[in-house]
């Protein structure tokens, strides 16, 4: 019983250990750094008599609308990002003696720490182990507080803001297939979460289990369940697809019929009998070379060249038209079981 649960004893101690310095690691990023001790808080009338363009923005930020019983336990207003402001003021305004943001002031995970100490919960409570914040991704590479009117104060239009380090992905969406996310149609966070979903096989998309479950929200027609499934589905729909745009149809790979046959030879088609070989003659028994036994005469030569061309020129879903699954099995050979002349 031991041996045979090892693996589960295994993966418990892995799972407490990352566990912990996860919780270890969230301890001590969402600490904001205290760069004036001893300071006080003075309310955001006191910063906004200086900050007058500030001032003009007091009705429509979010942060500064924000009242202190909405959010009990945390301090409202400019002082709850910036910190308390008392000796900020009583030494003429220092900026040293107030937390400031980009390249002057905190970036990275400093920076991401004091937008932490509000926004654990949601969408991002699992910013600390997302592939964004591992790559030293700050909130404000991406957020902008002040001055806008975007209601996720995003710095940008999101397929900008998310091609400005995606760059691959950028290109694949000015493909010929494609899912509308250029157009507008469509947004990189109705598949993607920004701020980690805490599932480390998922990375970063939006679904609990399999990647097929996210495709699946939309394309509910090829969920099935199916009499005849098509193995490469149910495993992963990115086997055939690429989600981010293609110079095929459909989203495919490949154009049909290559992509098929890198799985599927060329089998249940004239092509089966053209064998470099049989240009050669035949063997003593007079059939084709690579001829199986059981029928009772070669084919054709020529036949079986232009079966080799059609196979390549003909798209597997004129006659497989339900790849994704089907209640009827896979079409057979044309003219399957009569005899074969020259």
């Amino acid at each position: 019983m031991v041996k045979r649960f090892w693996w589960l004893s295994l993966f418990l101690v892995l799972a407490v250990g990352c566990t912990q310095e996860l919780a270890e690691k969230r301890a001590r990023v969402i600490k904001p750094p205290e760069v004036a001790p001893g300071a006080e808080y003075l309310g955001s009338e006191a910063c906004l008599e200086c900050h007058e363009d500030m001032a003009a923005e007091a009705k429509t930020n979010v942060h500064l609308r924000l009242a202190s019983y909405e959010v009990p336990g945390y301090q409202v207003g400019c002082e709850g990002c910036h910190g308390p402001g008392s000796a900020h003021v009583d030494e003429g305004g220092d900026t040293e003696k107030i937390l400031r943001f980009g390249e002057e002031g905190l970036e990275g995970e400093e920076a991401s720490a004091v937008c932490l100490t509000c926004h654990q919960g949601g969408e991002t409570m699992h910013w600390l182990g997302s592939e964004h914040a591992e790559n030293d991704v700050a909130c404000t590479d991406c957020h902008r507080v002040h001055h806008n009117p975007n209601p996720q104060l995003l710095a940008a239009k999101e397929f900008e803001l998310c091609s400005k380090c995606h760059r691959d992905v950028q290109a694949k969406m000015y493909f010929i297939s494609r899912h509308p996310v250029k157009d507008g149609q469509m947004s990189c966070t109705d598949c993607h979460n920004p701020h980690g979903t805490g599932n480390p096989i998922a990375g970063m998309l939006r679904t609990e289990e399999r990647l097929n479950d996210l495709c699946l929200t939309c394309h509910t027609r090829y969920q099935g369940p199916f009499v005849f499934e098509h193995e490469p589905v149910i495993e992963d729909c990115t086997i055939c697809h690429d989600p981010h745009g293609t110079v095929a149809n459909n989203l495919l790979k490949q154009n049909e019929p290559f992509l098929c046959m890198q799985c599927h030879e060329v089998h249940f088609h004239a092509t089966r009998f053209n064998d470099p070989d049989m240009e050669h003659g035949f063997n003593p028994n007079g059939y084709p070379v690579g001829l199986d036994w059981r029928y009772p005469s070669p084919p054709n030569i020529k036949s079986a060249h232009e079966g080799w061309q059609k196979s390549f020129l003909t798209k597997c879903t004129q006659c497989h038209q339900y790849v994704h699954g089907s209640d009827f099995p896979s079409q057979t050979i044309p003219g399957q079981g009569k005899k074969l002349t020259r």
